[in-house]
């Protein structure tokens, strides 16, 4: 099996609705994707499926090593050896695959969030910065088209986190801000024994608003000389706003079920968002 084929394999099993997003790049462009896309599901498995943190902590710092090894040249992992040759043709930073891998790190070292600001601090090193490698390898010729994708790397995470309070909460995790719990009158336990309620959905309300926010914000970022090249942006966008509107729709059920678009729905979202350009 070769790096891409690894990579692509590594993506389809994923099932995520980026993947949908893909389908309709070039080819090189859709390789670099799709290699980036694998690595950020090595280093999130590497946590997520990792019940020992020591271990998973290992793993991390396994990763980058191997990311500085491939900054040298000598990558070893079919991840690594896939995303080697886009780097340079993309302009794609290595700080910035650190930065995702300290975000993994968090993972390991904080369940609970402050603030709103807390939480925007671990989304920017989970998804604001993959925003900007894939803005990148999709197409940039204005500097705002980036800020575009760091606001879009955000609502998506946001996204993630209202989708995932049930199955985040089973690990032990709670993203949603405690000051925010606090004012909604919703505690810890509510959400870790799964107890739906009205606080519950104003809660949940609340962070939908933001998220929807986040999305209206980005796509006002994003200049008009690079609407064609960040089509594959746009359709993640609509799917996961359209993934967002079900959620609500289904009265924030995610306490004990995770809401998710059929694939057909993805591939059509997908495709009228193409067409439209």
């Amino acid at each position: 099996m070769s790096p891409d084929e690894y990579c692509q394999q590594k993506a389809a099993q994923s099932g995520s609705s980026f993947y949908y997003s893909f389908l309709f790049l070039p080819k090189p462009r859709r390789q670099a994707i799709t290699a980036l896309y694998a690595f950020c599901r090595e280093v999130d498995d590497a946590v997520d499926e990792t019940s020992d943190p020591a271990i998973a902590l290992n793993k991390l710092i396994w990763w980058r090593s191997e990311i500085n090894t491939m900054l040298g040249g000598q990558p070893t992992h079919p991840v690594t050896r896939a995303l080697l040759p886009h780097m340079a043709a993309y302009g794609l930073e290595g700080q910035h695959l650190l930065a995702i891998i300290d975000g993994m790190e968090m993972d390991l070292n904080q369940t609970r969030y402050l603030d709103y600001i807390g939480l925007q601090r671990y989304c920017w090193h989970v998804a604001s910065v993959v925003g900007i490698l894939s803005a990148r390898i999709f197409g940039v010729t204005h500097p705002q088209t980036l800020e575009f994708a760091e606001k879009l790397g955000l609502a998506f995470q946001l996204t993630n986190i209202i989708r995932d309070v049930g199955d985040d909460a089973r690990k032990g995790r709670i993203y949603l801000p405690v000051n925010e719990l606090q004012q909604f009158g919703v505690t810890a336990a509510d959400i870790l024994h799964a107890r739906h309620s009205d606080q519950f959905v104003a809660l949940m309300q609340f962070q939908y608003e933001r998220a929807q926010d986040c999305y209206e914000q980005a796509m006002a970022l994003l200049p008009p000389e690079d609407r064609r090249a960040q089509r594959t942006s746009l359709i993640m966008a609509a799917i996961y706003r359209a993934l967002l509107v079900e959620i609500k729709d289904d009265g924030f059920s995610v306490l004990k079920q995770r809401i998710s678009l059929t694939p057909i729905r993805k591939l059509w979202l997908a495709w009228i968002t193409y067409v439209r350009g």
